[in-house]
């Protein structure tokens, strides 16, 4: 067979083709079953992703009160200070030998808070206590003279005048007699300066006792017995320059820094509210005692000082706290505003429009909201939609939807 007649073997004629072709139900059945496949998968992944649970934080919505943060013009951070705070030490220089402080103790003004050895100032007081005795102890002496001299000089001018002695002999007792009173002025001026000398004494002594300045309570105790107490640094490592620090609780207020930008929303006597950041949930009414006449050009601040209504021992000085300053009493009790307070990240928007998640069960439900213009710090006022007490989501998920899952998250 030569190789024309083996290529026309090998060539395919048409009605061949054409039988091929007759057949694709083979095909349409390989292509509907992929579809379903997919189809399959594809729902299941639905159900299986639309029903997992979204793990998202919630807050309470809670409705706006006149003594509420819903008159709030501002707030601000600091610190609570204390106005009235002193390190006590001695005005004298000498060794410890009692300490009857120890941190926490509450003091009132005039108690032994030390004592210093004092076996030094108390020989100087008894001899300058005897020095004064023996000044007035000439006094008395001279003044005692001078009233025997007068009665002599009384005398001879009465014999002088009958002729029984002569006048040089009175006048002689009349210049004793004024001598005499020169000598009693002089010494009662020594016998002054010697008292003088023996309060001095006195007065090294008393500080030997280191006495509270003022009530308060202890907060530090810098020094203990046997060490050496001065009221100017030595430099060393043994020199203590203060007793300890008192504090008086009476005197605690809050200074907070306000940006200078809205310094003009804060006046003298304004009410506040006061949170601790150690108590969060414990409300203090405040009220400003005075805006500090300086900035800080550093940090573009003034300082504010706000003064607590309520004093309670939980309130320690260096504590941080917050500070809401509110509107008028006035003002704020004549129109508390209806709705709910939220906070602004729980406002997101779905489709153009304002929403928030509301906790329904382990599900959450869409509620289309139009909150209020005017802002309260970093709250916003929702005037219908929401419901004081319902658990609203904050900083809602791209994937949550209205009928989601939901799982809380623990703080």
């Amino acid at each position: 067979m030569d190789n024309a007649e083996l290529l026309k073997e090998l060539r395919i004629e048409r009605h061949q083709r054409e039988d091929h072709g007759r057949n694709p139900g083979r095909w349409l059945w390989i292509g509907g079953a992929i579809v379903v496949l997919l189809l399959l998968l594809g729902g299941a992944a639905q159900l299986f992703f639309g029903h997992r649970a979204v793990t998202v934080q919630t807050v309470t919505a809670v409705a706006p009160s006149a003594g509420s943060e819903a008159g709030a013009v501002l707030q601000a951070t600091g610190y609570i200070t204390a106005r009235r705070q002193a390190t006590v030490s001695a005005q004298i220089t000498g060794t410890l030998t009692a300490v009857l402080i120890e941190e926490g103790d509450h003091v009132t003004a005039g108690q032994v808070l030390a004592r210093l050895d004092d076996s030094g100032y108390k020989a100087q007081l008894e001899a300058a206590k005897a020095q004064a005795d023996s000044a007035h102890a000439q006094v008395a002496q001279v003044r005692a003279q001078l009233t025997q001299g007068s009665h002599d000089a009384v005398r001879l001018e009465s014999l002088a005048a009958r002729g029984l002695v002569s006048t040089q002999a009175a006048e002689q007792a009349r210049t004793q007699v004024d001598s005499l009173r020169a000598q009693l002025n002089a010494q009662q001026q020594q016998a002054k300066a010697a008292d003088a000398q023996a309060a001095v004494a006195q007065v090294n002594f008393d500080y030997c006792v280191v006495r509270a300045p003022f009530s308060g309570v202890v907060t530090t105790k810098d020094a203990q017995v046997g060490e050496i107490l001065s009221p100017l640094s030595a430099g060393g490592g043994f020199t203590r320059t203060g007793v300890g620090t008192i504090v008086d609780m009476d005197s605690l207020e809050i200074d907070v820094d306000v940006n200078e930008a809205y310094i003009g929303r804060i006046k003298p006597d304004m009410p506040a509210d006061a949170v601790l950041d150690a108590y969060p949930d414990w409300k203090i009414p405040a009220r400003v005692v005075a805006i500090v006449p300086t900035a800080d050009r550093g940090k573009a601040t003034i300082k504010v000082r706000v003064a607590l209504e309520k004093k309670d021992a939980r309130v320690v000085p260096d504590m941080g706290a917050r500070v809401s300053f509110l509107e008028e009493k006035s003002k704020a009790s004549a129109s508390v505003p209806q709705g709910v307070l939220v906070p602004a990240s729980a406002i997101v928007q779905r489709d153009g429009r304002s929403v928030v998640f509301v906790l329904d069960g382990n599900q959450v439900r869409q509620r289309t909201v139009n909150p209020a213009a005017q802002s309260y710090g970093d709250l916003r006022l929702l005037p219908a939609a929401v419901k004081p007490g319902d658990s609203v989501v904050v900083s809602p998920p791209a994937e949550l939807r209205d009928g989601s899952d939901v799982q809380i998250k623990k703080p």
